[in-house]
């Protein structure tokens, strides 16, 4: 009923069309999703996390409302140093990439894999089970890649975590359940063994800026490890448009899908790096050209190390400022005095 009085026909029709609507999508989607699983590799079907998709959706959403809490939680306390665990935890990330990289290699190798056509082979064939158990490590090391936010938001770096940041980690995570699920083999070996090389490089740098500012002197390469990462999706739309031209047996809307998604990720690294290293270069060359000593710290500098570097210059700068202003104190004193 409504306000005047009892539901008009006209309305109750409507909303009795419109709830056969909702009724009919429902169920559509629900027997599209069990035909889905007839298709499903059933090799993965026992596997962690891969008998549905709840459970990679429960870690993903934990990880969003995480993001909204734990700022909340954090205002009004005291970040964390968490320096050691750091340590562990970016080394544990090389050391595990390295393996994936490592298994997806030699396996795709033994395999006998095409770089430019390779189906998805759903036997027991040893070497292919290889390339499905360490496409699942990768998938699996995509939600432990979540702790990247939880350290930032423990120690109070909010501003590093940006749009960009959100959504790399959480779609790779979700997504790649949906690999691992219908294609854990085949063409999806190739993105996933170079983004695990490229990660192997990624967390030995942020382990190494991890021991402190003694080691972050040396670390002048973080923007050439973005224009990698730039570089990667380039090549993967190449090799996925490479798998339509030459009408791989692969299927075609997950290529279609990856390309789009690998331009979603051009646009927003593109724009990451403008802003970090483009924008504000002509002041930093500015400043490095006043200072004749500084010329290593303002490199390193320009190409991006992290907080704790510029952190540890500008107490360094803060420390030398008091002796400065004791000196003039002082000579102003003898002044007074003479």
């Amino acid at each position: 009923t409504d306000s005047c009085g009892p539901l008009h026909p006209h309305r109750r029709r409507l909303t009795d069309h419109r709830e056969r609507i909702v009724t009919h999508l429902i169920n559509d989607t629900i027997e599209f999703y069990k035909w889905t699983l007839t298709i499903a590799d059933k090799r993965v079907q026992k596997w962690p996390l891969m008998d549905n998709p709840l459970p990679t959706l429960a870690i993903s959403t934990s990880y969003l409302l995480f993001l909204w809490l734990g700022p909340k939680y954090m205002k009004n306390r005291e970040p964390f140093q968490l320096r050691k665990t750091l340590i562990v935890y970016n080394f544990s990330m090389v050391f595990l990439n390295f393996f994936i990289f490592k298994e997806l290699f030699m396996a795709a190798r033994s395999a006998s894999y095409s770089y430019i056509c390779q189906p998805v082979d759903y036997s027991e064939d040893p070497n292919e089970v290889r390339v499905a158990g360490a496409l699942w490590w990768y998938f699996v090391s995509k939600g432990v890649e979540y702790l990247d936010t939880v350290f930032f938001i423990l120690r109070k770096k909010f501003n590093q975590v940006t749009f960009l940041h959100v959504y790399h980690h959480c779609s790779m995570f979700t997504l790649w359940w949906i690999g691992i699920k219908w294609v854990a083999g085949g063409q999806s070996f190739f993105g996933a063994h170079m983004n695990a090389a490229i990660h192997v490089l990624m967390y030995l740098y942020y382990g190494l800026a991890s021991c402190g500012p003694k080691i972050q002197k040396y670390l002048w390469w973080k923007k050439y490890l973005t224009i990698v990462q730039m570089i990667q999706f380039h090549v993967t739309i190449g090799h996925t448009a490479l798998s339509l031209y030459v009408d791989c047996d692969f299927p075609h809307w997950m290529h279609y899908s990856l390309i789009c998604y690998a331009v979603t990720f051009i646009v927003l690294f593109g724009n990451f790096y403008y802003q970090t290293y483009r924008r504000q270069q002509p002041r930093r060359d500015a400043s490095s050209s006043s200072s004749k000593g500084g010329k290593a710290l303002s490199n390193g500098t320009l190409n991006g190390l992290g907080k704790a570097a510029n952190g540890a210059t500008a107490a360094a700068s803060k420390e030398e400022k008091p002796q400065e202003n004791s000196g003039r104190r002082k000579r102003k004193g003898r002044a007074k005095r003479d």
